[in-house]
């Protein structure tokens, strides 16, 4: 008899178990074995557990092909799912083939696994493994389908529950648990305090940081003590979150009047305007996209949007100030250029004003579409297609582990009725309208971080952490994607005989980016760095993007003041109406303040299965060489996190969110 011994792993999650029975057969290019049941003495198939079980022939099968699981019920027990991590086949000749599952698996079900090396399609060569690829990817592009959200925006999936997600795509129950603990945790304490649903206004600024008794970080009590100072107002422009919006001013816009004689109090002693700019010393925030865009009501007045302008300077502290403010597009009298020498409370509005817009153009934009939306796409695209065998599979499913089920959800508690942004100044219309608008001008270089500072002139612009770390990030990770990508693909011949990788890329063109051929994405791959260029944007997106624009939203939004989504009164037309008054009489009420600090709480908070950028806690290669290739990726983002933690020790306010320990490997929350 001819022995293949095998070890089958069972998953390290809650309720992973089964005491169902579990039968193997084996496919070779000899034929196939009979179907064995796999019965240890004692309990067998516990979770986390692996077990040794043995498969005779009585002739060798030839090269194996397949390995065929089946689950059936055992005795009159109630349906136990089983989650199937794995199986490690030992050959009578020798080899070692690794059969990864990594999915739930009923009762009554039969999975037909490959194991082995990463294969493309042309290189299958067997008719039974070519059957077998053609029938996975019919399956998967029945399954796996796009609708859309609305006209001019990314396509999204065809689910519209999480409960129809392959359970495997799911958040463990534990996640879960933890989320809704959190929730319930914030609305008791918000309820027992009778700030929950009050439509009260607040009377003093002090009394907003009584809101959560236990929920403070070091960074949220700064911004709450610091948020009226311009430095820390200019700071956040690079460092907050929403660290894509400013660029290098070479010249004023001519619809923002600003002159010599307004900001010359404001710069270097000895300087002008048009030295600064000169010097590279002036950067602008300019909200155009917003212009126009009408906004929501609330009490059945309509509220306030200002697509404003601000203007900064580095001055000689390498301080990044805010010198000039602008409210509307189209100067006039009654939109005015604020400046810093204005009273107190007319320039603390102006500002107030341009976070408001920051803040609506973050949460819409640079969250939730440019990180979450696109990873939707380029999640569902990969899954369409490729097959689990494909090297590509591979290497960017752990960047997708949960991106289906948060965006289904985020879309319903985000934009639903009741929904943060739904309830922003903006409003549901005129956030689909700003999200609309952005990607109608995004490009491919804009979601590449070396071409997106060098496009908005931010090179050596002073004290800019996220450009620092993210920078190194994108190298580390595109020197990771290179090794992998290249290993699979010698040759740009490969590449463009590789239907499965043009479907991905054609699939991402068409339903990400509208057939838009102006932005500058790809249509088809031809060479092998055009593939390793846009592999790496797709990693760096979920995980590092989305870090910098999630992790420090409870940091810097909890506390309204320094940036909220809705405020209540008109903008300032005028100088010298305002006092502290009027700024409380702006400011969001009681209730929908607490609102959405609880939110930024739940998407800040970090929850159980929580999976750091570079860990790959399901082994899916089973080849040397892209093992190590993980191990120096580790070991390069281990460096990484130890110089930015060396860095931050000397730092007033220590910049975190780039660190790899605390980057999500994919879009979870």
């Amino acid at each position: 008899m001819t022995e293949y011994k095998l070890e089958i792993t069972t998953g390290d999650v809650q309720y992973a178990g089964t005491s169902d029975y579990i039968y193997v057969t084996l496919v070779g290019t000899e034929g196939q074995s009979e179907r064995t049941l796999m019965d240890n003495y004692g309990f067998d198939f516990q979770t986390g557990a692996s077990g040794s079980y043995t498969v005779k022939t009585s002739f060798s099968l030839g090269k194996l092909l397949l390995v065929k699981v089946e689950k059936n019920q055992y005795l009159c027990l109630p349906e136990d799912e089983w989650y199937f991590s794995k199986m490690v086949v030992t050959t009578p000749e020798g080899d070692v083939i690794l059969y990864p599952c990594y999915r739930w698996i009923g009762r009554g079900e039969m999975v037909e696994l490959r194991g082995g090396r990463a294969m493309k399609a042309f290189e299958d060569d067997h008719p039974l493994l070519i059957d077998h690829r053609k029938k996975e990817m019919m399956l998967k592009k029945s399954l796996f389908q796009w609708k859309s959200m609305g006209e001019g925006l990314p396509h999204i999936n065809s689910f519209n529950d999480v409960s129809e997600i392959p359970a495997e795509m799911r958040f463990y129950d534990s996640r879960i648990a933890d989320f809704n603990y959190s929730r319930k945790k914030i609305g008791i304490e918000l309820k027992i305090k009778g700030l929950l649903g009050s439509t009260a206004y607040w009377e003093t600024i002090e009394d907003m940081k009584k809101i959560f008794w236990f929920k403070k970080t070091t960074m949220s009590e700064y911004v709450a003590d610091h948020w009226m100072e311009d430095d820390f107002f200019g700071y956040q422009f690079l460092n907050g979150v929403n660290p894509g919006v400013i660029k290098r001013c070479s010249e004023l816009p001519i619809n923002f009047p600003v002159t010599e004689e307004m900001v010359k109090p404001f710069l270097e002693v000895g300087s002008s305007l048009q030295k600064e700019i000169e010097k590279g010393n002036m950067f602008l925030y300019d909200q155009k996209k917003m212009d126009g865009i009408p906004p929501a009501a609330y009490n059945g007045e309509p509220l306030h949007v200002t697509a404003g302008l601000c203007l900064l300077n580095v001055n000689p502290e390498n301080k990044l100030m805010p010198i000039a403010i602008q409210l509307n597009q189209q100067p006039s009298e009654k939109n005015p250029i604020f400046l810093p020498s204005d009273p107190e409370t007319d320039w603390l509005l102006a500002k107030m004003f341009i976070k408001n817009a920051d803040c609506m153009d973050h949460e819409s934009v640079h969250h939730f579409m440019r990180t979450h939306f696109l990873a939707e796409v380029f999640a569902v695209a990969a899954l369409c297609s490729f097959p689990v065998i494909h090297p590509m599979y591979k290497l960017l499913l752990p960047h997708f582990r949960h991106t289906l089920h948060i965006n289904i959800r985020a879309r319903l508690s985000v934009l639903g009725p009741g929904g943060a942004l739904n309830n922003s100044s903006l409003g549901l219309d005129g956030v689909m309208e700003l999200m609309r608008r952005d990607l109608s001008e995004m490009t491919y270089s804009s979601l590449c971080l070396p071409e997106n500072i060098a496009a908005r002139g931010l090179e050596s612009i002073p004290n800019f952490y996220y450009r620092d770390d993210g920078l190194k990030l994108w190298n580390i990770i595109q020197s990771f994607v290179k090794a992998v990508v290249e290993h699979y693909y010698p040759s740009d011949c490969e590449v463009q005989r590789d239907t499965e990788l043009q479907d991905w890329i054609s699939e991402i063109f068409t339903h990400g980016f509208l057939g838009n051929k102006a932005s500058g994405f790809p249509a088809a791959f031809h060479t092998v760095e055009e593939v390793v260029k846009f592999t790496t944007m797709v990693i760096f997106t979920p995980t590092v993007q989305h870090a910098a624009v999630n992790s420090g939203q409870y940091d810097y939004n909890s506390w309204a003041p320094n940036s909220t989504l809705r405020l209540r009164k008109p903008p300032p037309t005028t100088k010298g109406q305002s006092s502290m008054t009027t700024v409380l009489e702006t400011l969001p009420n009681v209730g929908d303040t607490v609102l959405l600090a609880g939110m930024l709480w739940l998407l800040s908070d970090r929850y159980s299965n929580y999976i750091p950028l570079g860990t790959y806690p399901e082994e899916r290669f089973d080849e040397p060489e892209p093992k190590q290739m993980i191990k120096e990726f580790q070991a390069a983002l281990s460096c990484l996190s130890e110089a930015i933690t060396t860095r931050n020790s000397h730092l007033e306010l220590p910049y975190t969110y780039l660190d790899p320990a605390e980057i999500e490997n994919s879009v979870s929350i």
